[in-house]
């Protein structure tokens, strides 16, 4: 018989601790994150959600998201709550369209891998870069998983995803796409590296937005440049050009660059 395991603590630090005893090939374990578990914690940050606001600046990296992904991941706050708290604070649940078809998408995709449990870590359809997927790699480089490639802002992402566990949802679009269309990795890689390291890493949500970016789940490629970084990063993100020569291109130098055999 299994043993029960311990599951309270006086603080977050013998909560560490006793994971790591527990799980001694897992190396790091000191995420700096503000979210805590707990089914009190999070209806804690549910009653705080402002989903007018979330809907006017959600794609700015210092938006008004809501961070409950990692609650709602685990079980502790459902998509239904989330809703019907959101139906609640205004008066007309038009002027939070956008936060609601959020709410969709993530249920889409959990039914999406309910009926195809093969999509999950299969290409859906072919990639419409140019490329097939022989030509991309198996395996992620050193520079990435070290964050030392040479865009700053790039960086900045891959430190935020290791050390905290979690990345706004829009630094993850862009990470994204810099490993699967400037790096040519396959997108499986990437999303297992995500997996690893986020709190909230959600097979069905995880990988089929990594197939979406990939273009293998989407009509076309997702890429950004060092403008758009720019409009939507906050003052933590180092965005001159300098810092990001691969970045710092109009879409259609891009479009050449990266997808030449399209």
């Amino acid at each position: 018989m299994l043993d029960k395991l311990k599951s309270s603590f006086s603080s977050r630090d013998e909560l560490i601790n006793f994971v790591a005893s527990i799980t001694p090939h897992l190396q790091d374990l000191t995420y700096s994150n503000e979210i805590i578990g707990g089914k009190l914690h999070g209806e804690q940050r549910l009653s705080k959600i402002d989903p007018l606001s979330y809907c006017r600046n959600r794609n700015y990296l210092d938006g008004s998201v809501t961070k409950l992904s990692a609650y709602i991941r685990h079980g502790i706050i459902t998509l239904k709550q989330v809703r019907d708290k959101a139906i609640e604070s205004v008066d007309d649940p038009h002027k939070i369209e956008k936060f609601i078809q959020e709410l969709a998408w993530r249920d889409f995709w959990q039914r999406i891998h309910y009926a195809n449990p093969e999509f999950i870590f299969n290409d859906i359809e072919e990639y419409k870069t140019g490329f097939t997927a022989d030509d991309y790699q198996n395996e992620m480089p050193t520079d990435i998983l070290s964050a030392k490639t040479p865009n700053a802002a790039i960086n900045f992402f891959i430190q935020q995803l290791v050390e905290t566990g979690y990345l706004h949802n829009h630094a993850r679009m862009y990470l994204a796409s810099y490993v699967v269309h400037w790096r040519r990795i396959k997108w499986q890689v990437g999303a297992k590296w995500f997996l690893h390291h986020l709190i909230d890493g959600d097979p069905a949500s995880n990988n089929l937005s990594w197939q979406w970016i990939a273009s293998t789940f989407s009509n076309k490629a997702y890429i950004f440049n060092l403008e758009n970084v720019q409009k939507y990063a906050d003052h933590r993100v180092d965005c001159s050009s300098q810092n990001n020569p691969e970045l710092n291109f109009s879409y259609e130098e891009l479009n050449a660059k990266l997808f030449k055999n399209a």
